[in-house]
């Protein structure tokens, strides 16, 4: 039987599937909000991690040590930095990786840690149910390689380095450290973002005014995923 975890980095991202919920259940625990619920027999916790990657780490090491959920969706927005996406495209993931580790001094690529790698992928089996669902609802959906570090970033100068050192399509603040801590944990994940702001915006921009919009977007894919997960009793990409 699924245990899901659904997280946003953002109260934003999660208030739209949360409202669809009753007899909900708050559990507090390190210094955050936990929503326990049910939808049919499947048993769902949803948190929003706070931004940046030790929160977001921390928050899905809890979804899955604590609470015991056995699969991920990370839901929420993020900035494109491939010129062909537009406010409101609906990304998910095939793979992640952190653009602001950088011990090339020793040798490696920017983004490798020793004993680790630069890309982690998402689950396939959950990849396939996000296309099938987007095929059935004429819903727009991309796959998308995107990039994850501890920064606004608004320089175009910073921009191409990450497109063109990690091939990414887009950046945000928290899926990268999500990726790593399900892959060490073996626990099949998706992370799914709706751009919020594009490559040739800057940093003077109302970010407010795309954020829930956005929020909405990616909140209302996770709601059909949802409603499939409902009746899986496992995901096993291996």
């Amino acid at each position: 039987m699924l245990k899901l975890a659904i997280m946003g980095a953002m109260r934003e991202e999660i208030e739209p599937i949360l409202k669809h919920f009753s007899d909900i259940k708050v559990n507090e625990y390190a210094n955050n909000k936990y929503y326990e619920f049910k939808y049919d027999n499947l048993e769902i916790i949803l948190a929003y991690s706070k931004i940046g990657k030790v929160n977001a780490s921390l928050t899905a090491s809890v979804l899955i040590e604590k609470f015991k959920c056995n699969v991920l969706l990370f839901t929420g927005v993020a900035g494109a930095i491939n010129p062909d996406l537009k406010i409101g495209d609906l990304l998910i993931a095939n793979k992640l990786c952190q653009h602001d580790i950088d011990i090339t001094a020793f040798g490696h690529p920017y983004g490798y840690i020793p004993e680790g790698k630069v890309f982690i992928e998402t689950s396939k089996i959950l990849r396939d149910l996000a296309f099938h669902i987007a095929s059935e609802n004429n819903i727009k959906l991309s796959l998308a390689s995107i990039a994850t570090g501890d920064q606004f970033i608004n320089s175009n100068t910073q921009k191409d380095f990450i497109k063109n050192t990690f091939r990414a399509d887009a950046l945000e603040m928290e899926g990268a450290s999500v990726a790593l801590v399900c892959d060490a944990l073996d626990v099949p994940f998706l992370v799914l973002r709706s751009i919020s702001d594009t490559a040739n915006m800057d940093a003077g921009f109302d970010f407010d005014e795309f954020l829930k919009s956005s929020s909405k977007t990616s909140a209302n894919f996770i709601l059909h995923m949802i409603d499939k997960l409902k009746n899986f009793t496992s995901i096993e990409d291996k």
